[in-house]
C-alpha cells in the first residue's frame, strides 16, 4: 500500500471564482474531513492525485497528508473525486480522515481469474457485482479482490459468500449478491426472439383495430317546434 507525504496549502477563500483561480495556478481544490474534527478546505496538484489514483491501491490508498508551513499531517484516503465532464480532468477532491488503529468500512474492484468452463463450451459470463464491500484496518485495504471462475460452468453462478477473503477483511453488505454468472447462449437468443414474436403478435392486431369502420354517429334529436 502507498503512504507518502503529500503537501497541501489550507485555502483562505472558497467559492466558484477562487476555485477558478486556483485551477488556473496548476492546482485544484480538495477538502479534509472524518473523525469528528471540523473539514478544512486546501489545495493540492492534481498530478499528485492522478499518480495515487493510477497507482496499484487506487482511490484506497492511503495518504499523509501535511499542511505547508506547519508540522500538522493527518492519514487520509480519497473518498470521491470530480472531474470536468468533457476533458475528464480532475476538479476537486475528498479527503477522508482515517486513524490507521481504527477499521474503516471501504468497496474493493473486483477481479475475476480464469475463463469459465462453461464459456468454453459456448455460454456467456456475466459480470454484474464488480465491487466488494469490507472492513479493515487503513493499512490492510487491497487493491482489488481476486475470485477464480474457472470452474464455473453454464448456469453456475458466484455470490459474495463465496469469495475467500483475507483473514483481516470482514464483508459487508447482502452476501447473497451475485458476482457473475454463466448464461446458455440459447438462454441469451431467446429472449430477444421473445421480444420479436410479441412484436409480431401486436403488429396484426393494430392493423386490424386500424382497418375497423368507425362506429356510425348517433342521428341528430329533431328540432322542438316554438311556440306560438
Amino acid at each position: 500500500m502507498i503512504e507518502e507525504i503529500i503537501p497541501v496549502a489550507k485555502r483562505e477563500t472558497t467559492g466558484k471564482a477562487a476555485s477558478k483561480g486556483l485551477r488556473k495556478s496548476g492546482l485544484i481544490p480538495a477538502v479534509i474531513y472524518g473523525l469528528n474534527e471540523p473539514p478544512v478546505a486546501v489545495a493540492i496538484s492534481p498530478k499528485v492525485v492522478a499518480r495515487v489514483i493510477a497507482s496499484d491501491t487506487g482511490l484506497n490508498s492511503m495518504l499523509h497528508l501535511q499542511r505547508e508551513g506547519t508540522d500538522i499531517k493527518r492519514h487520509v484516503i480519497i473518498k470521491e473525486v470530480q472531474r470536468d465532464p468533457v476533458t475528464r480532468r480532475l476538479t476537486h477532491v475528498d479527503f477522508m480522515r482515517v486513524d490507521p488503529t481504527h477499521k474503516v468500512r471501504v468497496k474493493i474492484p473486483i477481479r475475476l481469474q480464469g475463463i469459465p468452463i462453461g464459456v468454453k463450451e459456448g455460454g456467456i459470463l456475466d459480470f454484474t457485482h464488480r465491487e466488494i464491500e469490507v472492513e479493515c484496518l487503513p493499512s490492510f485495504i487491497p487493491p482489488h479482490v481476486d475470485v477464480n471462475v474457472e470452474h464455473l460452468r453454464v448456469n453456475d453462478s458466484l455470490r459474495l459468500d463465496d469469495v475467500v477473503l483475507d483473514q483481516h477483511l470482514t464483508l459487508h453488505g447482502d452476501a447473497h449478491n451475485v458476482i457473475c454468472s454463466v448464461k446458455g447462449k440459447q438462454a441469451e437468443e431467446e429472449a430477444p426472439e421473445a421480444a420479436a414474436a410479441t412484436e409480431e403478435g401486436a403488429a396484426p392486431a393494430a392493423d386490424a383495430a386500424s382497418a375497423a369502420p368507425a362506429p356510425a354517429a348517433a342521428p341528430a334529436a329533431p328540432a322542438g317546434k316554438g311556440k306560438k
